[in-house]
C-alpha cells in the first residue's frame, strides 16, 4: 500500500457530520428569509472535500494544526490527511489528482516544471517553515573527525565544517572504499545542504548529467549521496549502510536517542533561516479551484502563526499530535527535543536554537522568487539542470511555479477578518519577491537572487557558465 490513512481520515465522519448540520441550518435560515444566495454559495468554494499528503516529518505541522485546530473547518474545507511512502510517490499523487495538494520537498514544483524526472506543472504559494534539518554521522565516523574539530570547554566548537570530516573521506578513497552518505531525494533541500556543507569543506558531492541518462549523481564524487527515505535513515546508518545523512526532524534526534550517531551541523548553520517545505498543488488543480486553494493557504496562514504563538505552550501542545501514530509516529521527547528551541548534538550536549523550527516569523510563510532561484542555481550547480541559462529563466521559473499573488489574496482576507495583522506580512504593495542579498551561510558567500549566474561562479566546486558534465 502507498499510503496510510491518518485519524484525520478517520475523524471524517465528524467533519461531515459538522458540515451536513452547518448545510442544515443554513438551508433553514434561507427558507425563513426567501433568500437564494446560499451563504455565498459556501464563500465560492469549487470544492469542499479535499484530501491532502504529507511525509512523517515535524515540517509538516501546519497541516496537522490546521486540521486539529478548526482552521480548515473554518473555511469551509473538510479535509483528510494522509501519510505517503515517500516523496516520489507522493509527487506522483498530486500529479495524477489522487492528492488535492501536499507537503512538499521545495524542489520537487520546481523540478517537475523544468522535467528534472517528473515532467509537470506544480506550482505553490505557501512556504510551510524555515530550517528544520541536520546532518547526521555515525558514532564510528563522529570519532574519527573530533580528532580535527577544535574543543572549548571540553565541547566541539560550532558549526562544525565539512573541514572536518575530509581527512575521514581521504582515508576512506585512499583504502578504496566509497564513502556513503544519504538523503532523501535529488530534488529535496536535505540533497542541496549536504552538497553545500561537503563543497564548502573541500569534498566533492558528484555530478548529475540527465543529457548523458546519468541522474546517479555520482559523476566526479568523493562521497556518494543516495537516496533513503527520512524515515527510515536512523535504520539504514545503524545498519552500516550509509555513514551518515541530512534528513529533517525528528530523524536527527532519533539517532541521539537510540545511541546510533551525531548531528553535527543544522542546516541553520549551513544557511542561516533557509527555506524548507512547501505546499505544492497541480497547477490544473489551481487553476480549477481558486476559490478553495485560497482557502487552503488561509487555514494554513493561520497554522503556521499558531505554531509560532504561546512561547513554548503551543510547541509542546504540537509535539504531542505530532508524536501520535497518525502523523510523525515518534516519541513525544524526541519531537520535542528540536521542536521547543533546543537541539541535542552528542549525547548530553542540548544547546539553545530557538529558530531550529519556524513557521512563520521572518516571513516564513511568504513565497519568495529568490527562494526558488536558490534552489534552481543548486540545481544547475549540481548538473540537474544541464546547460547554461540566463538570468532571465531563473526568474521566469521561479514566477512559474512561486505564487506570491495567490498567498498575497489569502492574507489580505485574514487581515480584513481579523484574523492577522498587516504589520505580519511584507508590504505587499511593494514587495518584489526577492530578498535582500543573504549573506549568513557557512561558507560567507553571498547569494543575490536577482544574479544566479554571478551567483554559481563565486564556486570552486560545481558547474558554472557554460560548463557542461562530459
Amino acid at each position: 500500500m502507498d499510503y496510510l490513512t491518518t485519524s484525520a481520515g478517520a475523524n471524517a465522519p465528524r467533519r461531515h457530520f459538522l458540515k451536513n448540520l452547518a448545510a442544515g441550518i443554513a438551508a433553514s435560515a434561507l427558507l425563513l428569509s426567501g433568500s437564494f444566495s446560499v451563504l455565498a454559495e459556501t464563500e465560492g468554494l469549487e470544492k469542499e472535500d479535499l484530501k491532502f499528503g504529507f511525509i512523517k516529518l515535524t515540517d509538516m505541522a501546519p497541516l496537522a494544526i490546521a486540521y486539529e485546530k478548526g482552521y480548515f473547518e473554518d473555511e469551509g474545507l473538510y479535509v483528510t490527511l494522509e501519510a505517503q511512502a515517500n516523496w516520489k510517490v507522493l509527487l506522483d499523487r498530486v500529479i495524477d489528482g489522487d492528492l488535492d495538494g501536499a507537503h512538499m520537498l521545495a524542489g520537487q514544483p520546481l523540478g517537475a516544471t523544468i522535467g528534472f524526472g517528473t515532467k509537470a506543472d506544480v506550482i505553490t504559494a505557501f512556504s510551510m517553515d524555515l530550517n528544520g534539518n541536520g546532518i547526521t554521522v555515525s558514532n564510528a565516523i563522529w570519532k574519527q573527525m573530533k580528532e580535527h574539530i577544535p574543543h572549548e570547554d571540553g565541547k566541539p566548537v560550532h558549526p562544525i565544517k565539512a573541514d572536518y570530516l575530509k581527512p575521514v573521506v581521504d582515508k576512506y578513497q585512499d583504502e578504496g572504499k566509497p564513502f556513503k552518505m544519504g538523503m532523501v531525494f535529488p530534488v529535496s533541500t536535505h540533497n542541496y545542504e549536504l552538497r553545500y556543507w561537503l563543497a564548502a569543506g573541500g569534498i566533492h558531492p558528484g555530478y548529475y548529467a540527465p543529457h548523458k541518462g546519468d541522474t546517479s549523481g555520482t559523476i566526479d564524487a568523493d562521497a556518494l549521496l543516495s537516496v533513503t527515505p527520512p524515515p527510515q535513515m536512523p535504520a539504514t546508518l545503524e545498519a552500516g549502510t550509509i555513514y551518515g545523512y541530512c534528513v529533517g526532524e525528528p530523524w536527527n534526534q532519533q539517532a541521539v536517542f537510540k545511541g546510533i550517531g551525531v548531528p553535527v551541523i543544522t542546516d541553520y548553520e549551513i544557511w542561516k533561516n533557509n527555506p524548507e517545505k512547501v505546499f505544492g498543488v497541480s497547477k490544473a488543480w489551481a487553476d480549477k479551484h481558486p476559490n478553495t486553494h485560497k482557502a487552503v493557504v488561509k487555514a494554513m496562514i493561520r497554522a503556521a502563526m499558531w505554531l509560532d504563538q504561546g512561547g513554548l505552550e503551543n510547541r509542546k501542545e504540537a509535539s504531542k499530535i505530532l508524536s501520535r501514530s497518525e502523523y510523525v509516529g515518534a516519541d513525544y521527547e524526541v519531537i520535542a527535543n528540536s521542536m521547543t528551541g533546543t537541539f541535542e548534538y552528542e549525547k548530553g550536549d542540548k544547546r539553545s536554537l530557538p529558530d531550529f523550527n519556524v513557521f512563520f516569523r521572518y516571513n516564513a510563510t511568504y513565497p519568495y522568487y529568490s527562494d526558488a532561484v536558490w534552489y534552481l542555481t543548486q540545481m544547475r550547480r549540481w548538473g540537474q539542470i544541464a546547460d547554461y541559462q540566463p538570468d532571465g529563466w531563473y526568474r521566469e521559473i521561479a514566477k512559474k511555479v512561486y505564487r506570491p499573488d495567490i498567498y498575497a489574496a489569502a492574507a489580505k482576507e485574514l487581515i480584513a477578518e481579523g484574523k492577522a495583522k498587516a504589520s505580519d506580512f511584507p508590504d505587499f504593495d511593494s514587495e518584489s519577491g526577492f530578498r535582500p542579498p543573504q549573506t549568513e551561510f557557512i561558507d560567507e558567500v553571498t547569494f543575490d537572487g536577482t544574479k544566479p549566474n554571478e551567483y554559481l561562479k563565486k564556486f570552486d566546486i560545481g558547474l558554472k557558465g557554460k560548463d557542461v558534465v562530459e
